[in-house]
């Protein structure tokens, strides 16, 4: 089994450059997968591998300026859930692209899991999914609004245009982990809105400490790596990827006509030329023959 640690901080990085060099070669040593950002703002990340390894990363990222208090999820794969290890530097770790948006000054008020049905179901509580259209479309909490946002950067043009729906409304917001919800709710307090909230943790969080039985979550929550999505429990889901467009596919989406993996899926049809097409389908033919070569070396 692999152990899945999804983290993030905002802490102050003056030259997030030179903390890249020493956090890649540990990864790379332990043998990890996944991926780290860094930014002048702080990390974020989703890694796996073995516990040892997990456990060394998460001392080392503790031993960054401002890192001591950090908070981090775990899961498991049963399989690898990354191709390779990236460690990458950013303008942000998570973008909004609005000048001046800082969790570490301000954010909404947090959430734990087991108090989030009885805010969401408070009567002048608008609830706010912070995620992209696509991960909306596979799972989210029951009466939630919806922005319809292809990337987070969007979001503030989504409020601007529509922030009279909510007069005089207390507002909860989530996402995944809960990192989107640290700059949108600091962002929404900067516009004036006096009551903030957000879940703690996020989606996963909620799903792994919320019994399935008293939980307002309908379908399932994705995630960023192989697994696609997971369930209450946190166990995998039953999505798979699209690996022409790396949306999440059903079961449904999958037995559909116009179908066709690696290459196209209902809702990427018409996106891609028959040049990109005919790409994917020798990438995909690589993928079956680099499968089946494992397979009978095994």
């Amino acid at each position: 089994m692999f152990t899945v640690a999804a983290l993030y901080k905002f802490a102050p990085f003056p030259d997030p450059a030179a903390l890249r060099e020493p956090l890649k070669a540990l990864c790379e040593a332990e043998g990890l997968c996944g991926s780290l950002l860094l930014a002048p703002e702080g990390i974020n990340g989703t890694v796996a591998g073995p516990r040892a390894g997990i456990d060394r990363l998460i001392a080392h990222i503790k031993g960054l300026p401002g890192c001591a208090d950090l908070e981090w999820k775990e899961s498991e794969a049963a399989e690898r859930p990354f191709r390779r290890m990236k460690v990458r530097l950013k303008r942000e770790i998570v973008t909004l692209g609005v000048e001046g948006v800082d969790p570490r000054a301000s954010v909404g008020t947090y959430v734990p899991p087991a108090e989030w049905n009885a805010l969401i179901e408070a009567p002048d509580v608008a609830v706010i999914d912070t995620r992209n259209d696509y991960e909306v479309a596979i799972g989210t909490f029951e009466g939630a609004v919806n922005p319809g946002t292809a990337s987070f950067g969007e979001f503030p043009a989504w409020w601007e245009a529509n922030k009279d729906r909510f007069h005089n409304k207390r507002v909860a917001m989530f996402c995944t982990g809960g990192i989107r919800c640290e700059k949108s709710t600091n962002y929404l307090k900067s516009q004036g809105v006096e009551e903030v909230y957000h879940l703690q943790g996020g989606i996963l969080k909620y799903l792994e400490e919320v019994p399935e039985s008293t939980s307002r979550w309908e379908g399932e929550c994705y995630v960023f790596d192989q697994r696609v999505s997971v369930g209450h429990g946190l166990k995998p889901g039953d999505y798979q990827l699209c690996h022409a467009c790396g949306r999440p596919v059903s079961a449904a989406d999958r037995a559909a006509p116009d179908y066709e993996e690696g290459v196209q899926c209902p809702a990427c049809v018409g996106e891609y030329s028959e040049e990109d097409r005919a790409r994917f389908r020798e990438r995909q033919r690589q993928l079956a023959l680099a499968r089946a070569r494992a397979s009978s070396a095994e």
